[in-house]
């Protein structure tokens, strides 16, 4: 039997047409009048998304004083007058902004920026971290995974770039292999972006690698006397979590505190001397120029000068400076009165010692000797007068120490290798100057660093190492030669400021018993107070 088809009676789809239209109607006027309760209860569920977002990716140290803050805040403003009321406006406000329309699909399009860029960054990690016969079924790190369990923490600075990420990698990887990890040091560096610095913090313990970027280092800084121990010298300034000290400094007219990095000298330091290395005009004249400033408070300063641009010329005939040495003659000349001047103040200092006495004075009084480029004068000095000036630096370089001197040498990177074994052994305050490849920057400073500072960095950028210790970010301060008219006019004059006054007329010639390699007497270009070495 067939079942007749069900028909509506005539009237029934006009009435039903009808009642669809009346609730189509009830339904629109209802979510009008609705509409701002449904924008603030998606704007709080934002905000709250937001929240718990945050509370996911953030450190656990900042967890704690962050809800401590906001218990605070929220104390603060229930025992305020009509601050709960304000509260609450506040609250609708932001509530009512995160819940505009176009607030998700902006959010959700930036999100969806920052899963792509995590995912670029985990695909670059995973030859680095993957094994080819891995026998987890389910690895972290595969060429079909995703980064969520790769990646522990994320956080996207304003321009939707990475400043923050924890990587988690695997137990297998060898963290200890300074080539492994700058080679993830550097594909970490290429995809979040080579034309920033990163710090890179290893956590062996437990398989972490932390990269960050750090703020930007103190900068413009003029030359100027700094408050430091005897000794102490300030080679340049640091990231602020990087060491504990703080220096009170002049910058634009107003005083602020800055972190330095502070080399020490003398008879207990273990780093005695100090080696500067970087690519041309990356500023290390300018760090030696600011070591002889501080150096000259307290001590004599012998300069040879390399370059022939006259760097140190303005330190000509100053109290203090024994010379300014710009040939290989004078060089010669002066390294061999060094030599000499080495090895009587271990002589008179070892007698005192034997006979009960004090040291003198003037054993006691440091001497530096400051090389700015000397592969030039190393050359010459060999094919003119069959000298070797590497040889006469081994004297203060191996027994400076004892004597209270102290060698300061910078030269191009290309040609630290001219500098021989001796400087190298000895120098083990290292500085680099402007951008380096790897292979240079391991040989100067015993680690590669990634990524080193761009070509668009300012002059004086660049890392410095004492001894063992870790190798620090730097900014040379701003120590041009006062000569320079291309300089600005404001660090030339604190330049000129710190220069001794004009040494007295009748100070004596020290280097009178200096003889050539070929036998004939050497100029007399030293000038010091003190007689010359058995005389």
């Amino acid at each position: 039997m067939r079942w007749p088809l069900f028909r509506q009676p005539a009237g029934a789809a006009a009435a039903l047409r009808s009642g669809r239209r009346a609730v189509r109607a009830g339904t629109d006027g209802a979510l009008d009048a609705l509409h701002p309760l449904i924008l603030l209860l998606r704007g709080l569920s934002r905000l709250t998304l937001l929240a718990l977002r945050w509370w996911s990716r953030a450190p656990k140290d900042r967890r704690g004083p962050a809800l401590f803050g906001a218990a605070v805040a929220v104390m603060v403003v229930a025992l305020l007058p009509w601050g709960p009321v304000f509260g609450v406006a506040l609250l609708v406000g932001a509530a009512a902004w995160q819940g505009r329309e176009g607030a998700g699909a902006v959010r959700a399009a930036r999100e969806e920026a920052e899963n792509s860029r995590l995912q670029a960054v985990y695909e670059a990690l995973v030859p680095c971290f993957a094994l080819h016969d891995d026998p987890d079924p389910d690895p972290v790190y595969a060429h079909d995974g995703a980064w969520e369990r790769a990646f522990e923490e994320a956080e996207f600075g304003d321009d939707g770039r990475i400043a923050r990420l924890l990587v988690r990698y695997p137990a297998h990887f060898a963290d200890g292999e300074p080539e492994h990890r700058l080679a993830v040091e550097r594909r970490l560096a290429a995809k979040c972006g080579t034309d920033r610095e990163y710090r890179f913090v290893w956590d062996a313990e437990h398989n972490r690698l932390e990269v960050s970027v750090p703020p930007a280092l103190p900068q413009g800084i003029a030359a100027q006397r700094y408050v430091t121990g005897p000794g102490e010298i300030v080679l340049g300034f640091t990231d602020a979590e990087a060491v504990l000290r703080r220096v009170p400094v002049t910058d634009g007219g107003r005083a602020r505190d800055v972190p330095p990095v502070v080399w020490r000298t003398g008879a207990r330091s273990a780093q005695a001397h100090l080696l500067v290395a970087g690519v041309p005009g990356a500023g290390a004249s300018t760090l030696l120029r600011s070591v002889v400033l501080q150096a000259l408070q307290d001590g004599d300063v012998l300069v040879v000068e390399g370059g022939g641009s006259g760097e140190f010329a303005a330190l000509t005939g100053r109290e203090g400076v024994l010379a300014v040495e710009t040939s290989a003659a004078g060089a010669v000349t002066s390294l061999e009165w060094a030599v000499h001047e080495t090895e009587r103040r271990l002589s008179e200092a070892s007698r005192a010692r034997q006979a009960g006495h004090a040291v003198p004075d003037d054993v006691r009084r440091p001497l530096w000797i400051v090389l700015d480029r000397p592969a030039a004068l190393i050359h010459l000095a060999r094919m003119e007068l069959r000298r070797d000036l590497r040889e006469l630096l081994e004297v203060p370089l191996r027994h400076g120490r004892a004597a209270q001197v102290t060698v300061a040498v910078a030269e191009h990177t290309e040609c630290t290798d001219v500098l021989g074994p001796v400087v190298g052994s000895h120098t083990r305050a290292r500085v680099l100057l402007g951008a380096a490849a790897p292979g240079e920057a391991r040989a100067v400073l015993g680690e590669a660093v990634a990524p080193p500072p761009g070509p668009g960095a300012e002059p004086g950028r660049g890392f410095a190492r004492l001894g063992t210790e870790p190798v620090l970010r730097m900014q040379v301060p701003a120590t041009p030669d006062p000569l320079d008219d291309s300089a600005p006019e404001a660090e030339r004059q604190a330049v000129l400021g710190l220069l001794p006054p004009p040494a007295a007329p009748e100070t004596r010639a020290l280097s009178g018993q200096a003889r050539r390699a070929d036998g004939t007497q050497a100029p007399s270009l030293i000038k010091s107070p003190r007689p010359p070495a058995g005389s």
